[in-house]
């Protein structure tokens, strides 16, 4: 049987048939682990598992290698066309095999993500009494898109990207397969190459290796007829040959899926970590991925507020004439503006106590510390304008301008956190603020007298 009779991609082709071909995820298939229970054909009437990682990391292959035991009666749908109504006869026929041949059934769902709520509901009592064995495939987090009640009922399995050397091992695997008509050959710096643009993936890796070799192959023969050579000669594929066959977003991101929020918070945690070329970086990765560029500006301004805040003012101000300037312009030359923004937000000193500054006051107002949400405004503060505040001998308000230096000595607290001498915002020795804390000491005094 060979790769033309089946019509199979390589990576399907070489799906291993036991766990010893199999790469990556070794923690899962030690033991007495679920998933090696399930391969090695122990006999379970109960237990589903949900398989959650990015693709390419051997998904499918468990439940194929799940499948290949005949202990079990295997089905898979996939969960973009399978209906409610088809979900129900596999649980009638799963119901049947468990009666009269004492047969459980396994049930694989590609993408289980997809499945609706009620889809979902159809199948979690079948899970429950043990009828299926469900063993579902996600690049979506489940606790996301997985009801409560299916996802409590099941083991979960967090498949990682694989490391360079699994992904080099399942590269040379299928050089010596005999997929290809002629071997290929690729020396180190093309296999190297070739894991390095996969990221993690090992479906992406093998079939940026066979689009090549088709390539390259069809180059060959070409050559072979004009020179009238019958000789068969290994294919030699370079570093420059695989290159040709590489798209730019090589990388995982799905602006809709996991990986977006992964970015974002690496381009964020860049910027506070003043690593301009990281937050560069994922900002490219964004573009590049289609994000909306509306979001990247949003995230940039909370960071210029988050991260800076008053330790340089003019951040904020920069950041926010960047997003108007973003939302007038638009790609592709509003990714110059953006990167300006990055940059000014990732050098600039950093300070969190504007953050540190509204969380400590909204935790301490939640606390219930004022008895209530209209007591503890000092009399003086209070509106003089309306009726009842007229029948009652306020003290008088000071007008701090009347005053030098703009200030003057009155309550501004409500009593119960005057007199716990209550503070909030402690700036930082970064940038302006190491300025501001000076001015900050001086007012404090003056307003305590």
């Amino acid at each position: 049987m060979n790769h033309a009779d089946q019509n199979l991609p390589l990576s399907t082709y070489i799906r291993p048939r036991d766990l010893k071909g199999f790469f990556g995820q070794t923690k899962y298939f030690s033991g007495n682990s679920i998933l090696a229970a399930l391969i090695n054909g122990q006999k379970l009437h109960s237990g589903s598992v949900l398989l959650y990682g990015p693709p390419g990391t051997g998904k499918t292959t468990v439940a194929y290698l799940i499948k290949s035991n005949s202990i079990y009666n295997f089905e898979e749908v996939s969960a973009v066309n399978a209906t409610v109504k088809d979900l129900r006869e596999i649980i009638d026929e799963a119901k049947n095999n468990l009666i009269l041949q004492d047969k459980s059934t396994v049930l694989f769902v590609d993408e289980i993500h997809r499945f609706s709520k009620a889809q979902q509901d159809v199948l979690l009592p079948a899970v429950e009494n043990g009828l299926i064995i469900l063993v579902g495939a996600t690049t979506e987090n489940p606790g996301i898109s997985i009801i409560r009640p299916l996802l409590s009922r099941s083991f979960l399995a967090t498949f990682s990207p694989l490391e360079a050397d699994e992904l080099t091992g399942i590269i040379k695997n299928a050089l010596n397969s005999d997929f290809f008509e002629t071997k290929p050959i690729l020396d180190d710096e093309a296999i190297d190459l070739l894991v390095y643009t996969s990221g993690g993936d090992a479906r992406k890796a093998l079939t940026i290796l066979e689009v090549t070799y088709y390539a390259v192959h069809a180059e060959k023969n070409t050559a072979q007829k004009k020179t009238k050579s019958k000789k068969s000669v290994p294919i030699k594929i370079t570093a420059d040959d695989l290159k040709q066959n590489l798209d730019s977003a090589f990388y995982q991101y799905d602006k809709n899926a996991d990986t977006h929020y992964d970015v974002a918070s690496a381009f964020i945690k860049s910027m506070r970590g003043s690593d301009v070329d990281a937050a560069l970086h994922y900002l490219a990765r964004m573009i590049v991925g289609g994000e909306d560029p509306r979001f990247i500006a949003r995230r940039i301004m909370i960071a210029a507020s988050e991260e800076v805040g008053v330790a340089d003012n003019s951040v904020l101000q920069t950041v926010v004439a960047a997003a108007t300037a973003v939302e007038k312009i638009g790609f592709p030359e509003a990714r110059i503006i953006l990167s300006q923004a990055v940059i000014t937000v990732a050098l600039a000193p950093k300070s969190n106590a504007t953050y540190l500054a509204i969380d400590a006051a909204i935790a301490e107002l939640n606390t219930g510390i004022l008895g209530g949400p209209d007591g503890g405004v000092p009399t003086p503060l209070r509106d003089q304008t309306y009726l009842p505040a007229k029948r009652v001998k306020l003290k008088p308000y000071l007008y701090a301008h009347d005053f030098p230096y703009h200030i003057v000595k009155q309550q501004y607290l409500p009593d119960v956190l005057e007199k716990k001498n209550t503070r909030y915002y402690f700036p930082s020795e970064h940038g302006d603020e190491k300025t501001l804390a000076k001015r900050l000491d001086k007012i404090r005094e003056i307003l305590k007298g």
